[in-house]
């Protein structure tokens, strides 16, 4: 007698019904992925003018012509950033503290030298 192998249809079923059970609990894990996604954009913004902002402030200590910064151009416009903030983002300038909001989601206040 030729003995067959393979699987059962039972055998197939409870593996979709595993898989099916381990989809439905990961999938709340990921879902939540975009609120973090927007809210590193904002952070990378700000390092981004927070950065520019200080090469700009050491360039003008080294040249000795002193300091021509404007607080509002390097927070609010994003004047310092080629081509100035990407599309969704804002930034608020508060004393030196610089808060940068993209999709509504802000960063982490950056200081402004």
């Amino acid at each position: 007698m030729k003995q067959q192998s393979g699987f059962t249809l039972i055998e197939l079923i409870m593996v979709i019904v595993i898989l099916g059970i381990l989809a439905a609990t990961a999938l709340p894990k990921f879902v939540d992925l975009s609120t973090e996604a927007k809210v590193a954009k904002a952070n990378g913004v700000a390092g981004a003018v927070a950065s520019s902002a200080s090469i700009r402030y050491a360039s003008s200590k080294v040249s000795a012509t002193g300091y021509a910064y404007s607080d509002t151009s390097a927070c609010e416009s994003g004047t310092y950033l080629e081509g100035g903030f990407p599309s969704g983002c804002t930034g608020v300038l508060t004393g030196k503290s610089c808060v940068i909001t993209c999709d509504t989601q802000p960063s982490t206040a950056v200081t402004i030298p």
